[in-house]
């Protein structure tokens, strides 16, 4: 590791909310294993999702890690915080919690959307990172991206939750487990349509936003640690193998998944994490 990447983050100031306190996401923190474990791991779920979609998860890496789960702003029990929905902002908000914690350097693990934060965490937040996974985090590509992107927008906003529903309901595979496209159909039916459009207009649309390719493929050269990205779809995932990465990243795909893969999936996503960890360990020592 480069002096660089081991240095102490800079970064700006935390703003402070209406009330003055810093940012607090009602978050799951086991606060364990005690000692001999492996690296705190960040939970951060997908646009429209909540910290409950790790559960299945947990029980297989609680033993070794201590696990940080936050819903993020505006999603779960989370007060939105308007003006802060682009994925560096909400990153920043994290990087400020998690070291009021004292829990760094993590592992920083993204399903979809929350790969865009944990991505600018690692980015931006060097020092609090000692990788990345992202799952099911694609950019989008091709010369019409930008154009398909906002009328996206204007569906939704015109919409308002109807469209999010649909997008839920058409993202599972047909081996889904029973109620999982049920819940997700209730939780986006129960977002605010105003969090959800700022969101996406925080990922691909806003003045700095990395979402979109051409601005992906410039970002992710500031990405210095080791990754590991989980892709459904061939395409996403060869043009991730075509980006510069730190010798230990990898690309896998996971053909035949449906979007929301840790879900689909868990005990192997989960299997996934400790041994990508372990590695990771053994590349330390």
């Amino acid at each position: 590791m480069s002096d660089s990447e081991a240095a102490e983050p800079t970064e700006s100031p935390e703003p402070a909310g209406p009330a003055g306190p810093a940012f607090a996401p009602h978050a799951l923190d086991t606060r364990g294993p005690a000692r001999g474990g492996g690296p705190p791991l960040l939970l951060v779920h997908g646009w429209g999702g909540d910290a409950e979609e790790w559960l299945p998860l947990l029980g297989a890496l609680a033993p070794r890690h201590r696990l940080l789960v936050p819903d993020l702003p505006g999603h779960g029990r989370t007060p939105f915080r308007p003006g802060r929905a682009a994925p560096r902002q909400v990153a920043a908000d994290l990087a400020g919690w998690l070291r009021r914690l004292g829990a760094w350097p993590v592992v920083a693990v993204g399903h979809s959307m929350g790969g865009h934060v944990v991505t600018a965490l690692a980015v931006e937040h060097p020092g609090l990172v000692a990788s990345v996974v992202t799952l099911g985090t694609g950019f989008g590509g091709g010369p019409d991206a930008r154009r398909r992107l906002a009328a996206e927008q204007e569906e939704l906003r015109r919409e308002g939750t109807a469209w999010a529903v649909r997008f839920a309901a058409r993202a599972f595979s047909a081996e889904a487990p029973p109620g999982l496209r049920e819940r997700h159909v209730r939780l986006m039916r129960a977002m605010d349509p105003e969090v959800l459009l700022a969101y996406r207009e925080g990922m691909y649309l806003a003045p700095g936003a990395f979402g979109l390719r051409a601005a992906a493929a410039a970002y992710l050269r500031g990405r210095r640690c080791p990754s590991l990205a989980v892709h459904t779809s061939p395409a996403a995932a060869a043009w991730e193998r075509g980006m510069p990465r730190h010798p230990a990243s990898r690309v896998l795909l996971w053909e035949g998944c449906g979007h929301y893969l840790h879900e689909e999936r868990p005990a192997e996503t989960a299997a996934l994490l400790r041994d990508w960890c372990a590695a990771r360990a053994g590349d330390a020592g």
